[in-house]
């Protein structure tokens, strides 16, 4: 649906499987809110982690639609279900998208929570071998919130374009800035030592794109970071009201859940998607 509106990058996460299979997933375990058995039934709970089970494995469980019966469920009521969808590779996502457009992959690891994935370097591992096997190195970038797999892949691959994603919020805070210690989601990187700013701290990592969250994004950090050679991507922004509003800012690009929404915002402003 997507690519049928015009967009030009899809974004999307992550997972490992205990074999050490690649997988499309937001969450690191099967969501209750999203998955349905072999018995064609909700899962009753969270789990198990993907990380504990086989490609095999997952493909008995239906992630065709949500259950609009749950908190989450109700937040799509326009989404349409399409039963019978399990979770797809890397590798049959590149090629249903075809030989034009761009990729923006997510790896999905926590600091804090090491148990519920493969370590961070084996993941930027998996990540740079599936993207080069699809020749898709040119249109991707990866991005994370944990800035050590992007410092891997850029190791492993200069020719791989990253994007650092950061957060600071009340519920989620990578930055950490008030801590007075280097956050365990930058890397290694103190955010003291470039002068307090993210967009400084982003440039250190290498990255070519800095992906705030659409609440942290400010004029004054926008053409910072556009001052040090990066791209402003935030996410993830779904009211037209506040694309517009970033957009005036001067953003180089939105994730959004709702193309549909942006499209007409961006046309609106005489800008064109590349």
């Amino acid at each position: 649906m997507a690519l049928d509106l015009g967009v030009s990058t899809l974004e999307t996460d992550l997972a490992v499987t205990r074999d050490n299979q690649l997988v499309i997933s937001h969450d690191p375990l099967l969501n209750p809110d999203l998955t349905r058995g072999p018995d064609g039934q909700w899962l009753a709970t969270a789990g198990p982690v993907i990380r504990s089970v086989t490609l095999a494995d997952l493909a008995r469980y239906d992630i065709g639609r949500v259950n609009p019966a749950s908190k989450y469920g109700q937040q799509w009521p326009e989404q349409k279900p399409v039963d019978g969808q399990r979770f797809p590779t890397p590798a049959a996502f590149f090629a249903m998208a075809g030989p034009t457009v761009r990729f923006n992959i997510e790896i999905k690891t926590d600091p804090n929570k090491p148990d519920l994935t493969i370590d961070p370097a084996s993941f930027a591992r998996l990540t740079v071998d599936s993207i080069r096997k699809a020749n898709a190195a040119p249109r991707s970038t990866v991005q994370a919130f944990d800035w050590r797999s992007i410092l891997e892949v850029k190791r492993l691959a200069p020719e791989i374009a990253t994007g650092c994603l950061s957060i600071e919020s009340n519920n989620f805070d990578t930055v950490q800035r008030a801590s007075g210690r280097p956050s365990p989601w930058l890397g290694g990187l103190d955010l003291a030592a470039h002068g307090g700013s993210v967009p400084r701290l982003a440039k250190a990592a290498g990255c070519a794109t800095w992906s705030p969250f659409w609440r942290n994004v400010t004029a004054e950090n926008v053409k910072e970071a556009q001052a040090l050679g990066l791209k402003v991507v935030p996410w993830t922004v779904n009211a037209a009201t506040e694309m517009a509003r970033l957009v005036d800012l001067g953003v180089d690009g939105l994730i959004t859940d709702y193309p549909d929404r942006a499209l007409p915002v961006l046309a609106g402003k005489g800008l064109k998607v590349r």
